[in-house]
């Protein structure tokens, strides 16, 4: 079972990793914000049930956390790439 949760626990965070990415791209609590936050819920649900975890209580937080840090580094993902861009755009412009 412990196996289980945490291969539930790993596809989640993985799974919300793009979503993370795209969610730094719009404006805090906008629509699609939200839409980006609750699409891959259904799928977490779906993880829950293929590994045979159920709704016992103990799940709940490894999963809220892995739901949560995988939305997080695919923010931080999107920024530091975003950062990296800038700097080299500017190192171009400096070499002209």
């Amino acid at each position: 079972m412990e196996l289980n949760l945490l291969l539930a626990a790993l596809s989640t965070f993985v799974l919300n990793i793009p979503f993370g990415y795209i969610r730094q791209a719009y404006k805090k609590f906008s629509v699609m914000w939200f839409v980006t936050i609750h699409v891959p819920i259904p799928f977490v649900i779906l993880f829950r049930h293929l590994f045979g975890l159920g709704f016992q209580l103990y799940t709940y937080p490894i999963m809220v956390s892995a739901f949560f840090l995988g939305q997080f580094f695919g923010k931080k993902t999107r920024i530091l790439l975003n950062a990296r861009k800038l700097q080299s755009k500017e190192i171009k412009k400096d070499q002209l």
